[in-house]
């Protein structure tokens, strides 16, 4: 059965199954904290050059616009058959008819994020160890985002695991797993050398001087 979302500026049919669409995803991209327009600007970009899943990651915009932005990136996403994902904020992912949310161990368990978007809305979560990633996927997790695989301003605290440790977790569970941190078009085949032909970028789209170039460009290296 087709499901039907609604959301204020937003009306789409749903693909028949998203699931279809997050297996044969290779490159995610993260939206950096910018101004909205800027930022649309930039997601047009990366929609163009090839990005199979879109996130909205804002951390400073007040929730009504970050909503009203949702509703925009949602426009953008469905036009180019992208997976959309909102990040931590489980409500306006309902509320913008997204594809997803990514949760963090700060945020709604998968349990309770379940109890509100329902069974066909994606859900992600972070690991960074083989066990942890058994146990998000046990508890619901339809993807994992996995890192850092370099080193990265973004989780400047965190120890990096390399492209051995993404690797293992990606080994240990029968979900897509996307390497994300520091990952840039220079050291992207120490990932593809292994594999690991799933990433989460930001900086490496966003600081691009050709957005849409980059985009099309790792894309391509991460061709199957």
């Amino acid at each position: 059965m087709r499901v039907r979302h609604r959301a204020a500026g937003v009306s789409r049919e749903a693909a028949p199954d998203p699931q279809l669409r997050l297996g044969a995803a290779r490159l995610y991209f993260i939206t950096p904290d910018r101004d909205p327009d800027a930022l649309v600007e930039l997601a047009r970009a990366a929609v163009r050059g090839g990005a199979d899943v879109l996130q909205l990651r804002h951390k400073t915009l007040p929730r009504g616009e970050l909503l009203r932005l949702a509703e925009r990136l949602r426009e953008i996403t469905h036009e180019g058959n992208v997976l959309f994902i909102v990040n931590d904020h489980v409500d306006i992912a309902v509320a913008s008819a997204a594809d997803g949310a990514h949760l963090g161990p700060d945020d709604l368990t998968l349990a309770s994020a379940r109890r509100v978007v329902g069974p066909s809305m994606l859900l992600g979560a972070s690991a960074w160890t083989p066990a942890a990633a058994q146990a998000v996927v046990a508890a619901g997790a339809d993807y994992i985002g996995c890192g850092p695989a370099f080193p990265t301003s973004v989780k400047k605290g965190k120890e990096v695991i390399g492209p051995p440790g993404v690797s293992a977790v990606a080994s240990a569970v029968d979900v897509p797993v996307f390497a994300i941190g520091g990952i840039d078009a220079g050291n992207l085949p120490q990932l593809t050398a292994l594999g690991l032909n799933r990433v989460c970028v930001i900086s490496a789209i966003a600081g691009a001087a050709d957005p849409e170039g980059m985009t099309r460009h790792l894309r391509t290296m991460l061709n199957p």
